[in-house]
């Protein structure tokens, strides 16, 4: 069995006597998507955060050890998470303790499956807000009727979810979902606008895993390579298929024109956005990827797969680009439309930056998310959050 390591008190929480909402997290504690929503809801509720692993530096920051749970166990997305199952006794024994009024699990076949089981076999008066990561409800279920059954009853027993899509929401409905609330996992600031773009710099930065098609972006690319001799792509992340694309770069003479840079920080991955006037990403099952509201508010022009979600942000061929099925390389119409794009990069720039105001900032879309909580119990942390108070 794995180790697990508990930080809370071995007696219940002491609720202060005008409290603000006790809120729990669960979920991957060395993820940067649970450490954003751990820095958001920080100052504004009291946070206790029980990871399925250990922690990130970015959430170490933000939630004091006091206030985690460290289950170390190794979840794997694709399921047969038994290791995890195993800790369910160490989550429900420090969700007793906690007290928290609201239990929100991230990805849903795995957290919240444990989650739900925690509320139900240990009494916890918590209300269950499940949110939705993107596979856990598009891809996950279809491969086995038990992930099916396991997120329809996480589904029907949260009093409200979260999803960062409309196309996902929709899913999320037709499997039980009674309330959705729809916002993508945004930026915490808006970035500034580098000065200048290198016109034909394109920038790729998902998982080099089969889901994410690491090889058509490359196929893509080496089009576009054999059709403007300025064109250079720039592929930054890691995965399994890493060594295989490298190799293939070198056999196809391009080693001059992509280069592999491995897993950056928030500031290296900025400086790529900022120079890059390309952004591509070529998943073939995703959600609204808060990379691709990354490039948009830099300004680059985001190249993307024909997914229901990406047509959520792009509109083809007036804010970025969406490549049809099968996916090819560049050919001559494509590099036209590229041109074409190119010719009104500041406009399409200025109007994504809009959008990402609008819609892609992540702080605005949790006090969203607050103040519906505490519509549908008004009794739970009745006391005006004031900006700093609970956090720590």
């Amino acid at each position: 069995m794995t180790r697990s390591r508990a930080t809370a008190g071995a007696n219940a929480a002491p609720r202060p006597s005008n409290p603000v909402l006790r809120y729990a997290l669960i979920g991957d504690g060395r993820s940067p998507h649970l450490a954003k929503w751990a820095r958001a809801l920080a100052p504004k509720v009291e946070l206790w955060v029980a990871s399925s692993t250990g922690v990130s530096s970015a959430l170490d920051d933000c939630v004091p050890s006091r206030r985690r749970l460290e289950l170390q166990t190794q979840p794997d997305a694709g399921g047969g998470n038994i290791g995890l199952l195993r800790q369910l006794p160490a989550l429900a024994r420090w969700l007793k303790t906690v007290d928290a009024d609201w239990i929100n699990p991230h990805y849903l076949t795995s957290h919240g499956t444990l989650a739900l089981a925690a509320i139900k076999g240990w009494s916890l008066r918590g209300r269950l807000l499940a949110s939705a990561w993107g596979s856990d409800v598009l891809v996950t279920p279809e491969r086995h009727v038990a992930y099916r059954w396991a997120l329809k009853r996480v589904l029907a027993a949260a009093d409200l979810a979260t999803s960062d899509s409309q196309h996902m929401a929709q899913a999320m409905r037709r499997f039980g979902s009674r309330e959705v609330m729809v916002f993508p996992f945004g930026l915490d600031a808006l970035p500034a606008m580098a000065p200048a773009k290198q016109p034909w710099l394109v920038y790729a930065n998902r998982g080099l895993e089969p889901i994410y098609r690491p090889q058509a972006v490359l196929a893509w690319f080496q089009g576009l390579a054999a059709r403007q001799p300025e064109a250079h792509l720039v592929v930054a992340n890691d995965g399994s298929l890493r060594a295989e694309l490298e190799a293939w770069v070198q056999a196809q003479g391009l080693a001059d024109r992509v280069r592999f840079v491995g897993r950056l920080d928030a500031g290296a991955q900025a400086e790529w956005y900022g120079q890059a006037q390309w952004y591509v990403s070529l998943p073939r099952s995703d959600s609204v990827a808060v990379s691709v509201i990354e490039a948009m508010a830099h300004g680059a022009l985001p190249v993307l797969s024909d997914l229901p979600a990406n047509r959520e942000l792009v509109r083809h061929g007036q804010n970025g680009l969406i490549l049809p099925e099968p996916l090819q390389a560049v050919d001559e119409a494509g590099l036209d439309a590229m041109q074409a794009l190119l010719a009104q990069a500041r406009k399409v720039a200025r109007l994504n930056r809009d959008w990402v105001v609008s819609n892609g900032l992540f702080e605005p879309a949790i006090g969203r998310l607050l103040a519906r909580v505490r519509e549908i119990d008004p009794g739970q942390g009745a006391r005006r959050i004031v900006p700093g108070e609970g956090g720590r």
